[in-house]
């Protein structure tokens, strides 16, 4: 309509279908406002023109990233609306946000791991930057690439005195992994210190790095909420600055998200369930291991990165301002994050890990699984082809050893289930043709045996026989 041009509007009594009275359209009046009433689609097309916007997983995306603020918008529609809103402009404005989560509704917004959107533009995986922003995405990071910045020498610095050089190139491949939404790595990070060796500082440097795509959460949590699962969706990177050292009840939740390679079932209280993509990466700091409690699979530790960290000087003293100032290096240390990166796209996303980080990780699992050091003790088992135990007296066995070493026993259930489970590996064979000195038939398993004798064991340790000789064999 061009400016001058005046139209007269007739205004219908909805009721008696008459003509109520004529307004003349005035020529500063949007096209979505018809005098009385606001026109929602043609409202929401014409804001969809000047903010591109995209909804999707119940959420906004425009070419900044995930609208964390959804606020922000209502504020926006707002300003826009309130002239030809006389009374409900805030019930106004929440059905246009209604109307526009269907105009902008899109199928899916994939995840894109080859490149990093950063405040200035894109930066591809090769090293190729453009300025480029017309894109709408999921995340952007509030960082600048800038290839010029100095070496962020006070941050390798703090690394040095944290930990062992060996270790420096496994933080910077999983904080580089944190910059794109992917989860082929497969592992999340734990680094562990007696205490005050300043490794919280790390978190607080990422936090300010990765922006509204880092979130405080709980390893803890995770496990027993499964509504925790969702407040992690369109995240980069959760950091659990103090991680509980009680042990997890279950592990299934934490590591489906270490794992997840596609759109997994996520869940609000009180709204249906919905299929989303979770790319959250988890880092934790803690004084102990991240220990379970029925979990003793080699995929619940196999998922870890474990980095110890150097004890403080004792002359040492604290800088309350030292996150401040590592800060004052990000592009420095973007730059140093995106190189670990690439070195990790390069080895197909296999962690530099050094030898100390793989026996922290052994230890952690055998000190979980027990089964293997009471495998390992002298002076309880032996071991050899003419061996042979019955479950129960192993049961005994097991158990006073752990007593006598002062280990958490499992349950004589658990634990057959784990020879069984893992008798291959152990060495042994699990028979139902052992025969007791009372003649009956029992379960047990050949390759290993006692010796000493535990309570009930028989002094005549245990017969092995053929099963086709076995007159309970029927």
């Amino acid at each position: 309509m061009k400016e001058n041009e005046k139209q007269t509007v007739e205004i219908t009594d909805e009721e008696n279908e008459k003509p109520k009275k004529k307004i003349e359209r005035q020529p500063w009046w949007p096209d979505w406002f018809t005098g009385r009433t606001i026109n929602e689609p043609i409202f929401c097309r014409e804001f969809l023109k000047k903010y591109r916007l995209a909804y999707t997983e119940n959420s906004f995306f425009s070419t900044e990233g995930k609208v964390t603020d959804e606020n922000a918008l209502r504020a926006v529609i707002y300003q826009m609306v309130e002239r030809f809103v006389v009374t409900g402009v805030s019930k106004k404005v929440d059905d246009i946000v209604k109307a526009l989560r269907i105009t902008a509704q899109v199928k899916e917004l994939l995840p894109q791991t080859d490149r990093i959107h950063v405040r200035n533009g894109m930066l591809f995986l090769n090293g190729t930057f453009t300025q480029e922003k017309n894109e709408i995405v999921r995340y952007r990071l509030p960082i600048s690439f800038n290839p010029n910045a100095k070496p962020p020498e006070r941050w390798l610095r703090f690394l040095s005195d944290l930990l062992r050089p060996e270790d420096i190139p496994t933080l910077q491949e999983f904080i580089g992994y944190c910059l794109i939404p992917s989860n082929a790595g497969q592992k999340m990070l734990v680094i562990k210190g007696s205490g005050g060796e300043g490794k919280s500082q790390i978190g607080n440097v990422l936090s300010k790095l990765f922006g509204a795509y880092a979130k405080d959460g709980s390893v803890g949590k995770i496990s027993e909420n499964r509504f925790a699962r969702a407040d992690l969706e369109h995240v980069l990177l959760m950091i659990d600055d103090d991680m509980r050292l009680e042990a997890l009840r279950q592990t299934n939740y934490v590591k489906s998200i270490v794992t997840a390679k596609s759109k997994m079932d996520l869940e609000r209280k009180g709204k249906q369930s919905y299929q989303g993509w979770m790319t959250a990466r988890i880092m934790a700091f803690s004084n102990g291991d991240l220990m379970s409690l029925f979990d003793r699979s080699d995929g619940f530790f196999r998922r870890q990165l474990i980095l110890t960290t150097k004890r403080k000087p004792p002359n040492r003293p604290d800088d309350p301002e030292l996150a401040d100032k590592l800060c004052e290096e990000l592009e420095g240390i973007f730059l140093w994050a995106f190189e670990g990166l690439q070195r990790l796209v390069k080895n197909n996303f296999r962690f530099t890990e050094s030898d100390q980080a793989r026996v922290n990780r052994e230890a952690v699992k055998k000190d979980a699984n027990n089964v293997e050091l009471f495998l390992e003790s002298k002076g309880y088992i032996t071991r050899g082809s003419d061996c042979s135990i019955s479950s129960k007296d192993l049961g005994d066995v097991y158990h006073t050893w752990c007593e006598e070493n002062a280990y958490p026993a499992l349950k004589s259930k658990t634990l057959v289930e784990q020879f069984v489970a893992n008798q291959e590996k152990y060495g042994l064979e699990y028979t139902n043709h052992l025969i007791n000195q009372a003649g009956r038939q029992v379960r047990g398993f050949k390759g290993i045996g006692s010796l000493i004798k535990p309570s009930g064991f028989s002094s005549g340790g245990w017969q092995q026989v053929d099963p086709d000789d076995n007159p309970f064999n029927t």
